[in-house]
């Protein structure tokens, strides 16, 4: 029913490489380009979500002249919280002129409690124009999510047995829908029975007050497979299911709501995945959720779980 939107077409000149947040050693010689970072103590402490940017180094030139080559933006993590957290950060790369050439993503696991962590994301740009070269950074965002909550998309299956993940959804007329997917990744069945729990979160991962989730399109709109009644399914191992949002981001009186953050329980007992949709609910007070529904093709179940789900 969904397709997700396409990646954002990068500037030209500029090549992303893997911006995985591999933890590094701490360098500070290797740092000696932090008058490239974009003052904006609000942005680089990401509203006290605890990344900052420590310096930028890269090829063409030394200073903020202008990288035109291997760029890398490193940055610590602090984790003030009282548990492991993953973290995502995203740095926007810009040129002279103050525009945004494409935006890294790096993600830093299991940061434990009371812990910094130095890492970087990396880039490549083959042009030394204004227009191409890269000579300032800026933290763009941050989002941590609990350790034990973390979304794995790939590698080894976790213990809970499914991978749940959101994919980047559609918008039309202020209309939003993101789908919610599940991949049985152990060797054992796996049975869903109607909707799964959803919970969206505000960036201090609280519930915000006066948004209703209801099960189906609850009037948002008419979309047929929201509506649609509830069934048992049961997931053979590598097959797949999928659910999903629905929301209007229409702004009228009150204050706009955002829950970046969305909770999901595939199953009553199920471990929780914390998912990240972005959701811009506006001022509607409404979240739909969408049943679940096997997938028509089943997906490979990787490495499998040896425990059986949520177990």
């Amino acid at each position: 029913m969904r397709t997700s939107l396409p990646p954002a077409v990068l500037a030209a000149g500029l090549l992303l490489l893997a911006g995985c947040g591999t933890r590094t050693a701490d360098d500070p010689g290797a740092r000696t380009a932090s008058s490239c970072v974009v003052p904006d103590p609000a942005k680089d402490t990401a509203a006290g979500q605890g990344v900052r940017i420590t310096g930028v180094t890269g090829g063409g030139g030394p200073g903020c002249g202008g990288f035109s080559r291997n760029v890398q933006v490193h940055y610590e993590v602090s984790n003030d919280g009282p548990q492991a957290r993953t973290y995502t950060v995203g740095v926007e790369l810009r040129n002279a002129a103050g525009e945004v050439l494409a935006t890294l993503r790096g993600t830093v696991p299991d940061v434990a409690p009371g812990t910094k962590v130095q890492a970087a994301v990396y880039g490549e740009s083959s042009g030394t124009s204004a227009g191409t070269a890269v000579t300032r950074v800026r933290l763009a965002q941050v989002r941590r999510v609990p350790a034990a909550e973390t979304s794995a998309a790939a590698g080894r299956c976790p213990s809970s047995g499914v991978r749940v993940t959101a994919d980047r959804g559609d918008a039309a007329m202020g209309l939003r829908v993101v789908g919610l997917h599940l991949t049985n990744c152990s060797t054992v069945p796996y049975t869903l029975d109607g909707y799964p729990a959803v919970t969206p979160l505000d960036e201090d991962w609280k519930a915000p007050a006066g948004v209703a989730v209801l099960h189906g399109a609850g009037g948002i709109t008419t979309l047929p497979d929201f509506d649609a009644p509830p069934r048992r399914i049961t997931l053979a191992p590598g097959e797949s299911a999928h659910s999903g949002l629905v929301w209007r981001n229409t702004v009228t009186s009150g204050t706009a709501v955002a829950a970046p953050y969305v909770r999901v329980v595939p199953r009553p007992g199920a471990r929780p995945v914390m998912l990240t949709p972005e959701l811009d609910l506006g001022t509607t007070g409404k979240l739909g959720v969408e049943p679940w529904t096997k997938d028509a093709r089943s997906s490979s179940p990787g490495t499998p779980s040896a425990a059986r789900p949520d177990e």
